[in-house]
């Protein structure tokens, strides 16, 4: 049976990536995104297998009554992707309350409602998949991007515990982790800035990294999209899947480090108990 995807940001980059690919295999899309005029013409070639739905993330109360209007046209959902979102550079000093507010309510509270929205229907089914689109920035972080991967480390956190929870039902959670795709994630138009303060060199380096980088990223997102079919499609389905040679890279190097720094303080550490 082809299965009723719900795809968040849909209109462009990883969301209209693995749409496409989702189609290609035959499935039905309903897209949503925050311009749904922005999916017409997918729509209007495969009028039977993408719906586009106006949906801001942010707005966790419209959760629920999305899910439910998608189950009650389409009977089901088999696969939730949590895709919606954007960058934001800023030292930590220099990001406002606001800033970090706004962050956290598009790449995690969001996400979050549905989830919760759409579980009760996964769990009767005993089936489905959840894919949670967080970045090689949920493993690891460097100057100028602590806001951007606070949210995508707390998505991880619960993410962790979701896939303990529903693994039970035969529900999947998928983690990917990108490094540089060409997406529209650093489009001047979409990617966030906190005011420059001057003070710290780093984030500046950072800031033109960013500034730069539209449009030259190394990255494929319809080879990605590819691939994230494949892993939902495994027996084994990993639990987080990094992606692009800088994203592997990024996250086995830091992993690297985490085992060094905690067994270069393991005696130490361990002997932190009461005395007998």
């Amino acid at each position: 049976m082809n299965k009723v995807w719900l795809v968040t940001g849909a209109s462009s980059g990883f969301g209209r990536a693995i749409t496409e690919a989702a189609v290609a295999a035959g499935d039905v899309v309903v897209g949503a995104a925050r311009r749904p005029e922005a999916l017409d013409d997918l729509v209007a070639a495969h009028p039977d297998q993408v719906e586009a739905l106006r949906l801001d993330v942010t707005d966790v109360a419209a959760a629920e009554a999305a899910v439910r209007d998608v189950v009650a046209r389409h009977g089901r959902i088999d696969v939730l992707v949590n895709n919606a979102g954007r960058t934001h550079v800023g030292a930590v000093e220099e990001t406002t309350e606001g800033e970090l507010r706004d962050l956290f309510d598009l790449h995690f509270f969001g996400p979050a409602a549905l989830v919760r929205a759409v579980l009760p229907y996964l769990r009767e089914r005993r089936s489905g998949a959840i894919v949670q689109m967080s970045s090689m920035g949920g493993q690891m972080s460097f100057a100028g991007f602590g806001a951007y991967s606070a949210t995508k480390f707390a998505l991880e956190g619960l993410s962790e515990a979701l896939a303990d929870e529903v693994a039970e039902y035969g529900i999947k959670v998928l983690i990917v982790e990108p490094g540089g795709f060409r997406t529209s994630l650093m489009a001047p138009a979409r990617a966030g800035a906190s005011a420059d303060s001057g003070v710290y060199a780093k984030v500046a380096g950072t800031r033109g990294m960013v500034a730069g980088g539209d449009g030259t990223q190394p990255g494929d997102p319809a080879k990605a999209a590819a691939l994230i079919l494949a892993a939902l499609d495994a027996e084994d389905t990993p639990l987080r899947l990094p992606l692009g040679d800088d994203g592997v890279s990024a996250v086995l190097g830091h992993l690297d480090q985490v085992r060094d720094e905690v067994t270069a303080w393991e005696k130490r550490t361990r002997a932190t108990a009461f005395d007998a």
